[in-house]
């Protein structure tokens, strides 16, 4: 008697295949699907949403896949489990980007004006956005891709306006001056995070200080001699017996005779 619908299975594993007929299978029956259930504990986990500057990393890769393995843990012990996909917008680095590519195709970003440049950013969102999501999905993540945001949706952006301005009415947020990092190029403030820091050989400058009403002077060491002008006055450490006797006194600013505390 002939063997009846008889499966051939290959001799070694077919990772991808395999990967892929069963990704599309959950996404199919919705496996991922969440809906508010008052019934069930609440599990939720935005995802970190990935900067659209590029593809996503090997860091990326090993986040996800722990944060894949919590809300499926969840999942199966009965948790109303939510994972939130989505990619960040990236604001001066998506820009730092998009200036670049259109810098190697011959164009000025402050000559197109700045829709038409928008325009450009949208493009590179359509495109590298949609890749990071294309390799979540090959990793398999189980997200509620239905649910699937990008920080730059109107929504969203709107939400985060309301926010600021709360945030400012409040009290929370105020304008000051205060010392950035000033990027030249971009014409902005930009976080520490975005700092390139090097190593560079320089020179340091003494400058003596005379105590007021007294012979002595206070030396100050700096690499910025040029803020020297500036300053408003000298710290030193109460506890230090070299600078005990200064402590309440004055000094002349050296070149503008200006005393200071």
């Amino acid at each position: 008697m002939e063997p009846q619908n008889t499966i051939e299975i290959p001799k070694a594993y077919n990772s991808a295949s395999a990967e892929d007929k069963w990704y599309a299978y959950w996404l199919k029956h919705k496996i991922f699907h969440s809906e508010v259930d008052s019934t069930k504990d609440p599990y939720t986990i935005v995802i970190p949403p990935p900067n659209i500057t590029g593809m996503l990393t090997m860091g990326h890769i090993l986040n996800n896949t722990l944060q894949d393995v919590l809300i499926r843990q969840k999942r199966m012990q009965g948790f109303n489990a939510c994972w939130v996909p989505g990619t960040d917008h990236a604001s001066i680095a998506t820009e730092s980007k998009v200036t670049k590519f259109l810098k190697d195709e011959g164009i000025d970003k402050h000559k197109i004006g700045r829709e038409e440049f928008l325009k450009y950013c949208q493009e590179w969102k359509i495109k590298y956005g949609g890749i990071i999501i294309q390799q979540l999905k090959k990793l398999g993540v189980s997200c509620d891709w239905e649910r699937e945001r990008f920080t730059m949706d109107d929504h969203y952006y709107k939400k985060v306006i309301e926010a600021f301005v709360k945030l400012y009415h409040d009290g929370k947020i105020y304008r000051g001056n205060r010392l950035v990092n000033w990027c030249p190029v971009s014409k902005s403030a930009i976080s520490d995070e975005e700092v390139i820091y090097r190593t560079i050989n320089g020179n340091i400058w003494y400058f003596k200080y005379p105590v007021k009403d007294s012979d002595e002077f206070i030396t100050v060491a700096t690499t910025r001699p040029e803020t020297m002008l500036g300053d408003s006055g000298i710290a030193v450490n109460p506890s230090d017996k070299r600078y005990k006797k200064f402590v309440g006194k004055s000094v002349i600013l050296p070149l503008v005779n200006k005393e200071i505390p």
